[in-house]
């Protein structure tokens, strides 16, 4: 699904992911980890091929990203902060996505299950950080897509719409597909997750299961574990 080989990134002279490698294998529920600076939004952001690396290869869906953008066709991505046209109303926004991706009925299930009908009349510029951030979650799942990527996708929900999230996550992942999660949101990310990829100065740490990560740090439960990483490389 993805393969990621010595992939290297600086801005300025700051390196922010050096010598990457990495394979995410078709289906399942991946979680980006790491402090901030760790280089996750930099990984993410090269998938996408939003960020140009020095050096490396991306593979995503079998096809190597430098030569073909096609393949961002086959990706839902949540960005961490939906900066929408403040004097856009929501369904003029939901409409122009549909023209320009795909036609879909799809968007109609969710605006019901996040309770969005009361809003599609307003402008995004008036609406809060919450009901923006189901707007991105409508705009994100409303597609059939192999790839899902999802930065920080909790942020600013309440929890009943927390919950619907996670179902939505989990329906995804049973027709097969893959998804990318980063989150600060530990329960979060242990209840969805199947498997971890922690980032530390630009390189994996650990990736595996939180079984395997509460083993090799010795800990009890998966925030021990995270912080007991931290702690040891002085974090």
């Amino acid at each position: 699904m993805v393969n990621i080989k010595n992939l290297h990134k600086k801005f300025g002279k700051n390196q922010v992911i050096s010598g990457l490698y990495l394979t995410i294998n078709e289906g399942g529920i991946f979680a980006v980890l790491g402090p901030n600076g760790s280089g996750k939004t930099t990984l993410i952001k090269s998938i996408l091929g939003m960020v140009i690396p020095n050096e490396g290869d991306i593979s995503v869906l079998g096809e190597n990203i430098k030569k073909n953008s096609d393949y961002r066709h086959k990706i839902n991505y949540l960005p961490q902060i939906a900066n929408f046209p403040s004097n856009l109303k929501v369904k003029e926004l939901i409409k122009m996505i549909k023209d320009l991706r795909q036609n879909t009925d799809e968007d109609e299930r969710l605006i019901q299950l996040f309770k969005l009908e009361p809003f599609l009349d307003k402008k995004l510029g008036n609406l809060s950080g919450g009901t923006k951030q189901k707007v991105n979650l409508v705009l994100t799942f409303m597609f059939d897509s192999p790839l899902i990527i999802l930065d920080e996708p909790t942020t600013g929900l309440d929890p009943i719409s927390l919950i619907r999230l996670k179902g939505l996550i989990q329906v995804e992942k049973a027709k097969g597909k893959t998804i990318l999660i980063t989150s600060h949101i530990m329960s979060f990310v242990e209840e969805v997750s199947d498997e971890i990829v922690f980032l530390l100065e630009g390189n994996i740490y650990f990736k595996g299961t939180i079984s395997e990560l509460k083993n090799k740090t010795n800990q009890p439960d998966f925030e021990h574990a995270i912080a007991s990483i931290l702690t040891e490389n002085h974090v």
